[in-house]
């Protein structure tokens, strides 16, 4: 019989008993975690980065359908988090979202992997004295197949694996609390770790040895992560099914809409909350002990209708508590820090879709016999990555803490404001590169092309960007979403991601149709004849007007803290900095 302490109240191990805290989880369990994440990493970037030139080369598609591609399948990859998100929360739980979607990654990696490697599913190679001939509607059927089907398990599997590896560490116990802030630090290393690897190793063997076999790895792969990770059960922590947050969203919501008409009292008192709903018919007392419950705010008063009691409470979708409103009231305060940090993520795009294509104009050798491969150009935007977070730590933080009097440095908003400018400049360099490559290009046939380091400065100062962004996003969405909603942060965060990637296709499209194709269009077929430098600034542009629009709303935002901390009587002194 386990001693007190020993078992724990909230999880259970893989036969359904309570998981013993001394057999379970820790870092052997989050190791086999690691594992797959790792090699899903691996797989999607090795896949999306070198993507753009097998389908301009390959399938002989045009630069912009070629960058909507790589674009689109990026977005709907992240996109679909949400829905595997709902899927673990609602149905399946974590661990068999990672299992399943892992399959189905896999799955797509293989139907990728055979449309390279047989001919009929791709064009013949472009001959000297007739022009390329396009990939037809069945092989991009194909293609495109693969690829979707791929995103699906994407999705699915990264919906999960940060979360279910938190759950093998147990909040309520100090050692395991630091152990877990160390798990998310090991995360994001071996994110980091996968990507270096896709982007050196995978692009080189696609490149040299052939795409049937670099995809043939990254399928190969996924399917070792899978093995690993099921190796791991007996080990694991497994959580109950709370439900999705998002039906809780719709929930107010429809009940707020449904009783539009209905006078809001002029006492918040006489709303329905937790304390009443004990025992009640509409699910509250079910939730009463896992949730904290919150005072009323005057902000967004249209969702309080949900909480006006009505003769027959039967369910949920007629009558919510103060604290379930206030929770989605949180939400609506992120939104306009989660709308103005799409736009980094459209600059991002860039660095797997145009800045590709420019490297493969350009001078890329190294010495007589061997040659960067062109999307390998992005090992110095990783580098960049893994730069910038010691950096950050050894001297951004000691420098901004007299300035802002916290700990930790920089707030998450004012962290994502670094990026947002970093993004900017990234775009302005981006511009004078292609500029100077232009140039270059156009001064004579026998003038040596521009050497492929000119784009260091871009992949560089994006890198550096997404170590800021990345980390305050992630930061501002655990922190600030209400505690009975913690597993859509995630969620959250990746959307921006999703819709940064869908804001480009949807940019470059528009550019293409008002240019054209041909000479002097912005995205032309043959960049020597377009120009690049055009949309860069744009982005540019964009850019800078966002980051004014930022600004504002970082300087609306309080935190959830200070506010609860007003509520109360007592302020955080910690986090009374809430401006970026």
């Amino acid at each position: 019989m386990d001693g007190p302490g020993k078992v724990l109240p909230d999880a259970w191990d893989y036969k359904g008993r309570p998981a013993n805290r001394s057999t379970s989880g820790g870092w052997k369990a989050a190791a086999m975690i690691l594992v797959v994440e790792l090699n899903e990493r691996l797989t999607t970037l090795g896949i999306a980065v070198n993507l753009v030139t097998y389908l301009t080369s390959t399938m002989h598609l045009g630069n912009a359908v070629s960058a909507n591609t790589v674009t689109n399948f990026l977005g709907t990859s992240f996109m679909l988090c949400l829905f595997g998100g709902f899927i673990a929360d609602t149905f399946l739980g974590r661990y068999l979202t990672i299992a399943i979607f892992a399959v189905v990654q896999a799955t797509g990696v293989t139907i990728l992997t055979i449309s390279t490697a047989v001919p009929s599913l791709h064009p013949p190679p472009c001959a000297a004295a007739t022009p390329c001939v396009q990939a037809s509607g069945p092989q991009l059927t194909v293609l495109y197949l693969a690829l979707y089907v791929t995103a699906l398990g994407t999705g699915g599997l990264k919906s999960s694996v940060s979360g279910f590896g938190s759950d093998q560490f147990d909040e309520a116990t100090a050692s395991e609390k630091t152990q877990m802030v160390k798990f998310f630090n090991w995360f994001f290393f071996f994110i980091s770790i996968g990507s270096l690897m896709a982007v050196t190793v995978l692009v080189y063997v696609q490149d040299h040895v052939g795409r049937r076999w670099g995809y043939g790895v990254c399928a190969v792969s996924i399917l070792v992560g899978l093995v690993v990770f099921l190796g791991g059960t007996r080990w694991y922590r497994f959580k109950r099914l709370v439900g999705s947050p998002l039906t809780q969203i719709a929930a107010v919501v429809f009940a707020a809409w449904k009783k539009r008409g209905v006078d809001l009292p002029s006492d918040p008192w006489r709303l329905h909350d937790l304390d009443e709903a004990e025992g009640g018919g509409d699910g509250g007392g079910s939730k009463k002990g896992r949730k904290q419950r919150l005072s009323h705010t005057k902000q967004f008063r249209f969702l309080d209708r949900a909480a006006i009691r009505v003769p027959d409470p039967s369910n949920r979708w007629t009558l919510s508590t103060v604290t379930d409103v206030e929770e989605v009231k949180m939400v609506l305060r992120m939104v306009p820090i989660w709308a103005t940090t799409i736009i980094f993520w459209t600059v991002y795009a860039q660095m797997t879709t145009f800045s590709v294509s420019q490297a493969t104009t350009m001078d890329r050798r190294i010495t007589s016999s061997f040659s960067i491969p062109p999307a390998s150009l992005t090992v110095f935007f990783v580098a960049s990555i893994l730069l910038t977070v010691p950096f950050y730590d050894r001297v951004v933080v000691p420098l901004s803490r007299p300035l802002t009097g916290l700990r930790h440095g920089l707030t998450p908003l004012q962290r994502i404001a670094v990026g947002l400018v970093l993004s900017t400049l990234a775009m302005a360099a981006a511009a004078l590169t292609e500029i100077k490559r232009l140039r270059r290009a156009n001064e004579s046939s026998n003038a040596p092309s521009l050497s492929v380091f000119w784009l260091v400065p871009q992949f560089f100062l994006v890198g550096a960007g997404e170590a800021f962004t990345y980390i305050g996003q992630l930061d501002f969405f655990l922190r600030e979403c209400p505690n009975g909603m913690k597993t859509m942060s995630t969620g959250l965060f990746l959307s921006t991601l999703s819709l940064g990637f869908f804001v480009s296709s949807a940019l470059v499209e528009v550019v293409h149709r008002l240019t054209g194709t041909g000479p002097g269009g912005w995205l032309a077929d043959d960049l020597d004849k377009g120009r690049l430098y055009n949309f860069y600034w744009l982005l540019a542009g964009l850019s800078a007007i966002n980051f004014v629009v930022y600004l504002a709303c970082a300087r609306w935002y309080v935190y959830k803290e200070s506010r609860m901390g007003e509520e109360g009587g007592t302020l955080e002194l910690e986090e009374t900095c809430c401006h970026a």
